[in-house]
């Protein structure tokens, strides 16, 4: 529909697409987290869930994942904004917009919609607040350029990514300037980011703001139990919010 998207380095941004209705007018973009991509099991439930009632979904991989185009080791949070805004810049049209990040995709989503007035609503799920603690935690270990992200080769830790999670080193205080309505959905057996990440943002938040804690649920709601509640959390929340 929307013919290829690229982003400001010429990149290819890979997109998938659930028209919805004819005549919707939301766009729910879909953005995932660090080595992550958009036919993630739990991210391609969520979209058809919202397509089922009549809402438009845009999955995405940011460039360096999946089929996209770029390197891994470029993968950035702020590179990833920039992705965000071309997609935007293509997809959004006049259509209200949802934006809903998994991860590091939340903080992306944190960044942006403190700045885009085109991202109408914001979801995080289980999103990354403090970024630099995030980067020291999970890949302290690894030397950058050399080392890789949870032993996997294809995801090699770069400089790049970790100077950037450091120099944001938290959007805590970018969600204190969130303006619009705001979605929080976290599980309570998340081991990559902490629960206690979206209780603190969500303090921060102004309202209209909603949190979901979902009990028994890891980062990535790999249960059908976690997934199918997380699922009717964002579609609940979608129709009491968007669906006329």
């Amino acid at each position: 529909m929307f013919g290829e998207i690229q982003n400001k380095h010429g990149e290819k941004i890979d997109y998938s697409y659930h028209p919805g209705n004819a005549d919707s007018k939301i766009l729910v973009v879909i953005g995932h987290g660090v080595t992550g991509n958009k036919d993630r099991p739990f991210v391609m439930k969520l979209a058809k869930g919202i397509e089922k009632v009549g809402i438009s979904v845009l999955r995405i991989s940011f460039t360096g994942n999946g089929d996209s185009g770029g390197k891994f080791g470029d993968c950035t949070i702020s590179k990833e904004v920039e992705d965000l805004i071309a997609v935007l810049d293509i997809a959004a049209g006049g259509r209200r917009v949802v934006y809903a990040g998994h991860s590091m995709g939340g903080a992306v989503g944190v960044l942006a919609a403190s700045n885009d007035e085109r991202i109408g609503h914001l979801i995080s799920l289980s999103g990354m607040v403090h970024t630099a603690k995030f980067s020291e935690v999970e890949f302290g270990d690894q030397i950058p350029d050399k080392g890789f992200m949870w032993e996997e080769e294809n995801c090699p830790l770069s400089s790049t990514f970790v100077n950037d999670m450091n120099e944001i080193l938290s959007v805590l205080q970018k969600g204190s300037e969130i303006k619009v309505p705001w979605l929080l959905i976290h599980g309570t057996e998340d081991d990559v980011v902490p629960i206690e990440e979206t209780h603190e943002i969500f303090e921060k938040a102004n309202e209209p703001k909603k949190k979901v804690v979902i009990g028994g649920a890891d980062h990535v709601f790999s249960t059908d139990e976690a997934s199918a509640a997380m699922v009717e959390a964002v579609v609940t929340w979608l129709k009491s919010q968007l669906v006329e």
